[in-house]
């Protein structure tokens, strides 16, 4: 392999990881490899004897030499503290009691009742390399078992790492935990993870890192409306914009467990894992177990600057999105089980004349799915309501110029349906479980039941053309469970070959998730869709929570937003249709609401929105994403960026009332400083009135021309806006 650290001349350094040893040096040879991309530098150690330890995690420390690094690994070397272990101990990829780690195993195993504490050998040790990602693979080996571990650094400085073991004996072995660590800096002082429920995902909840072993779990046989998410470690007082951070998000849709560990003795740990269940997971001789990944970002720009990484490196995917995420127009809030295709029509011919591309036919359609205890799992067209099929509402949306798509719920099933009459060994609880919106989840497992929902499905893709599903996943899995044995880990790996499959006959088809919501929004579940409903209510005050931390992790054109009613189904507040708007633009935007019954002053307000949506996707699906101070905890900013920075678009919205009489002015950092941009209100959408006896006069006058940096240090003066209202402005260079 050719050494990637070439000289240059001027410049960045060149990315990539550090020269591969002497090929007759042994795997284990003492010697240290570093990866590094984008500002940031994984170091790793691999010693003669034990697993891998990382020196470093964080900061890209420059150009080192081998000399350099074995000086940086003599002062990391651990010094013998007192009431403790005689010899240095190291701080290991698995960390486990036969290194001295006295925390959370990061291994955890059984052979009949006998605890293994593995004494390790690394094996075999390789890097690859590519135009944008640099890996590292290392293999271990101990008396019946092998580990291989992979860290990925890929162009965007994210690192994800995954482990792969392996049962080498001749005895079952049975497997309680395998989770990704990371050390972190010492200066993490903060914790951040988050927690919700229905119809009020992701909530942050921050305290100071506490001494000790801090597990959450989730047991709930998906992600989880409160899960976990991201679990981030800072430096004290990070915001958005400042501190240095370290975070991991399990690339999961099952049980997870998110971990950091403080003890007295060791270095702070990071870290993030399937949760197995006792027994769920027994490895036969030689049979291997492989985690999810865990996806680790450090940062020292903040809450934004991890954002940015994540959304840079889910850009990046072969299999991101590339065309236009199109105005869609979902049925559920409009018709819900009521279809009628006289009714259905009129929708669509509304939703075409205010620019709606997509047209989505929610619940209701399959056999005898007239309310929510019935027909889940009888995935054919009701024939006494489509008594043609749908091909007379799919004749009349395309005729219109809209994509079609339908809503599905495949992994679950009602008793009061025929394949639950016919299949009742399909079910993955058994029949004593508590129902769930009187549904049950069928066992993807079980290769009858796998084929049968891949067939249904691709004959409905094909009967149809179908451009796009809705796929739907309303209950936690209590009691999941295959012959008697835990199942969520292996039922969710199912339902992954089940999507791949389908894309795979169908690789046109649009797949959006959704779980009662915002239940499913992990990278696990988006390396194999096109994107996430990030919550039941389309209440614009609660979304703008929602989707502000659902940002964390996924771009705007991954996270479905949509302009629901004036009064919201989940909260029953009202509230005006120009917030609404100014909300679902910020996002894959769509509508949710019984358009037929808008006056015609709200469907030209609409078809405004849509206007506004569609001319500024390009920028907000492409752009650099941040979360602006404005002083005021009623008001949030969120701006855009173009990557040229010869662009920007900014949402500011007032959800409660503030302290001050006179409004902030916004700064807005990330321009080029050089040049003079124009600041004005979008046209599409009118300039809320707000509570000033007399507004800034900019706003109606023209706007403003200011360098970037005027805008980004001294700001542009806001109006005081009222609760419930929203400006968006856009600056053009």
């Amino acid at each position: 392999m050719n050494d990637p650290r070439t000289a240059v001349a001027e410049g960045p350094r060149p990315r990539g990881v550090a020269p591969t040893p002497d090929p007759s040096a042994s795997p284990g040879d003492g010697k240290i490899r570093m990866l590094w991309a984008a500002g940031v530098c994984v170091i790793v150690h691999l010693p003669e004897r034990g697993l891998p330890e990382v020196l470093h995690w964080g900061r890209d420390l420059g150009d080192l030499g081998h000399r350099d690094l074995e000086e940086l690994r003599r002062a990391r070397e651990r010094p013998v503290s007192p009431s403790a272990l005689d010899a240095p101990w190291p701080l290991t990829l698995v960390p486990g009691e036969p290194d001295g780690w006295e925390g959370r195993p990061g291994l955890a195993a059984h052979r009949a009742g006998r605890a293994q504490y593995p004494e390790w050998t690394v094996a075999d040790a390789g890097f690859e390399t590519d135009a944008d990602t640099r890996t590292l693979h290392v293999s271990a080996e101990a008396p019946g078992l092998r580990l291989d571990s992979r860290l990925h650094l890929d162009d965007t400085g994210v690192l994800r790492v995954a482990h792969e073991l392996a049962n080498t004996g001749e005895e079952p072995l049975s497997l309680a935990a395998l989770e990704a660590v990371m050390p972190v800096g010492d200066r993490a002082a903060e914790v951040l993870d988050f927690t919700g429920r229905w119809t009020r995902e992701r909530v942050p909840q921050r305290g100071a890192l506490a001494q000790g072993s801090r597990v959450r779990e989730t047991r709930r046989g998906r992600t989880g409306h409160d899960s976990p998410f991201t679990l981030v470690l800072g430096t004290p007082g990070f915001d958005s914009a400042a501190g240095e951070l370290w975070a991991v998000h399990l690339a999961w849709s099952g049980d997870a467990v998110y971990r950091h560990d403080a003890l007295p003795e060791s270095r702070t740990l990071l870290g993030a894992g399937p949760l197995l269940r006792p027994g769920e997971i027994e490895l036969a001789p030689g049979a291997s177990f492989r985690t999810p990944e865990a996806v680790f970002v450090w940062s020292d720009r903040g809450l934004d600057g991890l954002g940015d990484r994540f959304h840079r490196s889910l850009r990046a995917r072969p299999s991101h999105p590339r065309e236009p995420r199109p105005v869609v127009l979902n049925t559920w809030e409009a018709v819900y089980f009521k279809h009628d295709l006289a009714r259905l029509e009129t929708l669509a011919r509304t939703a075409a004349d205010i620019g709606v591309e997509r047209f989505v036919l929610d619940d209701g359609w399959f056999l005898g799915r007239r309310d929510d205890t019935a027909g889940l799992g009888d995935w054919t067209v009701d024939p006494e309501v489509w008594p043609e099929g749908l091909h007379p509402i799919v004749r009349t949306v395309r005729s219109l110029g809209m994509q079609f798509g339908l809503w599905l719920e495949p992994e679950m099933v009602n008793p009061d349906s025929n394949l639950a009459r016919e299949h009742p060994e399909w079910l993955l609880q058994p029949p004593s479980t508590r129902a769930w919106r009187g549904q049950y989840a069928l066992d993807l497992t079980r290769p009858e039941a796998f084929g049968h929902l891949l067939d249904a499905i691709s004959a409905l893709v094909g009967e149809y053309g179908l451009d796009y599903i809705k796929w739907d996943q309303n209950r936690d899995l209590i009691e999941a469970v295959h012959d008697g044995r835990a199942n969520v880990h292996r039922h969710t790996e199912a339902l992954y070959r089940l999507l791949d499959r389908l894309r795979d006959r169908h690789p046109r088809l649009e797949i959006e998730s959704c779980a009662s919501g915002g239940a499913r929004v992990d990278l696990g579940i988006l390396a194999r869709t096109d994107r996430v409903w990030a919550s039941d209510t389309n209440d614009p005050v609660e979304r703008l929570a929602i989707q502000r931390w659902t940002e964390l992790l996924l771009p705007l054109e991954l996270i479905g937003s949509h302009i629901g009613p004036p009064t919201a189904h989940t909260t029953r507040r009202a509230s005006d249709l120009d917030f609404r708007i100014a909300t679902a633009v910020f996002g894959s935007a769509g509508i949710e609401w019984d358009i037929t019954t808008c006056t015609p002053e709200e469907l030209d307000r609409l078809r405004d929105g849509v206007a506004c949506y569609r001319r500024l996707r390009g920028l907000l699906h492409t752009g650099v994403l941040s979360h602006l101070d404005t002083g005021d905890e009623g008001t949030t900013a969120t701006a855009v960026v173009s990557d040229d920075r010869a662009r920007a678009v900014v949402r500011v919205a007032r959800h409660a009332t503030g302290p001050r009489a006179l409004a902030t002015a916004l700064r807005i950092p990330g321009l080029d400083p050089e040049r003079r941009y124009q600041v004005a209100p979008v046209p599409e959408l009118p300039v809320p009135r707000g509570l000033d006896e007399i507004p800034p006069p900019w706003l109606t006058r023209g706007g403003l021309r200011l360098p970037g940096s005027v805008i980004a240090d001294l700001g542009v003066q806001l109006p005081l806006l009222a609760p419930g209202e929203a400006l968006i402005l856009e600056l053009v260079r």
